[in-house]
């Protein structure tokens, strides 16, 4: 969860013209030019914990944990031993798994200033991560007490779902979505209520008790054909023959498939199964429902995103991959997979198409809203 830097630490219109050139290089992702800028700001205004905050969640959000872990160390250096400083550290150590030390190092911010809803937002995340689901929402409802946050809606949202609680969790993404500042707070709030809503489709089921296949598609809406366990990783040919299946019982027609990326044996199988000719992405045709076929997802390919985009502009087409990384869960934008994969080799999994079909009919699926016949 990232927060630190979401909280109101009332910087004045003059820290606010100085950090806007960090925060721009940060959303355009110039990681090393925004630790730049952080830098020098820290070294002209050492003062503004805004700037400490939001440099500190640049790291965390990247990953770069040690480095969190520094700054908050640096952080302590000026500001001693106060709410703020403890809980950087607090943060960071949470991030790096250190969770003894983590709450030591909040409850010590509790005592220091009680009242800075910061504090109680991190120890809530902390005892979160460890699985203490009343002490985490406990710690959350003192925090949004003490200042109402989105962020301290969205992360009880997630305890609330994580515990089965989906109607209560659907409530707290709802209130963030309705209190959200900024247009990436409301997406945010929106795809977890989204989530939230193909979490309970399997109530009364946790998501702990779930598949890792019906969690992914809890997560993303999107479809896995193979889902059932099975002695050996399946073919392109019987992913093929599974999405033949479920696209003649779902009903879906298309008049044009396009190939993107690297061509697969099973690929000119798939046109003939469903009927339309296989053409090139110069040949795209919205107007005809496009099938796009890829080996695997192709997200740094300028012809994928463009016309992923447009397929979903449109709510028209479907987007299928045969396989798919099941880490890269976050921002999928394939509508069907064929199988997951964990660290490029393919799951021994067998196709399940009552469940595919089942899902593709959820009203949370990715293809749910699609046009899915030609005009």
């Amino acid at each position: 969860m990232r927060t630190t830097a979401s909280y109101d630490l009332f910087p004045d219109a003059r820290t606010e013209r100085a950090l806007a050139r960090a925060r721009w290089l940060a959303r355009e992702g110039r990681l090393k030019d925004a630790q730049t800028a952080y830098d020098e700001l820290l070294t002209t205004t050492p003062e503004v914990k805004a700037c400490w905050a939001e440099y500190f969640e640049l790291l965390r959000a990247d990953g770069l944990k040690d480095e969190a872990l520094n700054l908050a160390d640096r952080a302590r250096a000026v500001f001693g031993d106060t709410g703020f400083s403890y809980t950087l550290r607090g943060a960071a150590l949470t991030e790096l798994g250190r969770y003894p030390e983590a709450l030591a190092e909040l409850e010590r911010a509790v005592e220091a200033d009680p009242d800075l809803g910061l504090v109680w937002h991190e120890l809530g995340y902390a005892a979160y991560k460890i699985g203490d689901r009343n002490r985490a929402l406990l710690a959350l409802d003192r925090a949004f007490a003490l200042e109402p946050h989105t962020d301290t809606l969205r992360l009880r949202g997630q305890v609330l779902r994580d515990a089965g609680r989906y109607q209560a969790a659907e409530v707290a993404f709802e209130g963030a979505a309705q209190a959200a500042e900024h247009p990436e707070q409301k997406h945010d709030a929106e795809r977890e209520i989204s989530a939230t809503r193909r979490y309970a489709s399997y109530a009364p089921r946790r998501p702990e008790d779930l598949s890792p296949a019906e969690r992914w598609f809890a997560d993303t809406g999107a479809v896995v054909l193979a889902t059932t366990p099975g002695p050996v990783a399946p073919s392109d040919e019987t992913l093929v023959a599974t999405f033949a299946e479920v696209a003649a019982n779902a009903g879906w027609h298309f008049g044009q498939v396009i190939l993107l990326g690297q061509e697969f044996r099973a690929s000119n199988d798939l046109a003939d199964r469903m009927g339309a000719p296989l053409v090139t992405p110069a040949a795209f045709d919205p107007a005809v429902c496009p099938l796009i076929v890829a080996q695997r997802p192709l997200v740094t390919d300028r012809t994928w995103t463009g016309i992923v985009r447009r397929l979903a502009d449109q709510s028209i087409g479907l987007v299928l991959t045969m396989e798919h990384p099941a880490e890269e869960w976050t921002g999928a934008t394939v509508d069907v997979v064929g199988v997951l994969t964990d660290a490029g080799k393919r799951r021994e999994r067998a196709p399940n198409p009552a469940q595919a079909l089942s899902e593709a009919q959820n009203p949370g699926s990715r293809v749910a809203a699609r046009r899915l016949r030609p005009l």
